[in-house]
């Protein structure tokens, strides 16, 4: 997919598990990369460099996703050392598993800070500094649909994220600009693995139509064609990535 060669991306949460993937992915592809992370320097510094190893430039910016103002430092600083952002992955996310009489209102704050306001206000700097002709990809999960107990929470944040991209798609389809939503299956990550048993994991496996967990390729092989030019003509649309999962 040479049409992201030149582009400029941010990933945010792109130091591990799907964001690291989709770093990689589209550096593969020519783009380069804006390695977003809240904590963790060694890991991000780690991709980039596998991604510089493949020719292209990236650099690693530290910022809470949670907070707008470090939202605004990201793009300040993207744009300072590339001048631009063609595509921005909302990909950061955290998620609990708890039935709604144990979700503290410090839970839902937490979930909602990271999963919701922070995809709302990322949109809110890409509006403002995006290329015509740019692409925003958020992540929601084939979780909304599946009536799962203990997901309350973080299903309601994922919903939320759906609606974001319907109505933001509309308002910038005149600059061109694609905004879809990304719903993957269960995927094996560090992030679903944590607070399940091994026969959730299981049991989760077996109702995906290929009786496996995803892998974070197969994530990001979707997110590298949503952004390229090959998908010029989607948008608004909820892509679910789940290998037939009922």
């Amino acid at each position: 997919m040479a049409s992201i060669a030149g582009k400029v991306a941010i990933i945010t949460g792109a130091s591990r598990g799907i964001g690291r993937a989709i770093a990689l992915k589209l550096a593969g592809n020519g783009a380069s990369i804006v390695v977003n992370y809240a904590g963790n320097a060694g890991k991000a510094q780690e991709v980039v460099a596998e991604i510089e190893k493949l020719g292209v430039e990236a650099i690693a910016i530290q910022a809470d996703i949670s907070k707008v103002s470090d939202i605004e430092r990201l793009f300040k600083q993207t744009l300072e050392r590339f001048g631009k952002v063609d595509i921005l992955v909302n990909n950061a996310g955290i998620a609990f598993y708890k039935p709604i009489t144990e979700v503290t209102e410090e839970d839902f704050d937490a979930i909602f800070a990271i999963n919701v306001k922070g995809t709302f206000f990322a949109c809110q700097q890409a509006v403002q500094h995006i290329s015509e002709g740019g692409r925003i990809i958020n992540f929601s999960s084939s979780t909304t649909a599946m009536m799962l107990p203990t997901y309350s929470a973080y299903v309601a944040t994922k919903g939320a994220v759906e609606q974001i991209t319907r109505v933001l798609a509309k308002e910038l389809g005149a600059k061109a600009i694609a905004v879809n939503v990304i719903s993957p299956g269960p995927t094996d990550t560090e992030l679903f693995r944590e607070g399940k048993t091994q026969e959730q994991i299981d049991r989760l496996s077996q109702m995906a139509a290929f009786g496996k967990l995803g892998d974070v390729q197969e994530i990001a092989d979707v997110v590298a064609f949503l952004a390229s030019d090959e998908a010029r003509w989607i948008t608004g649309q909820n892509i679910r990535v789940n290998g037939g999962i009922a």
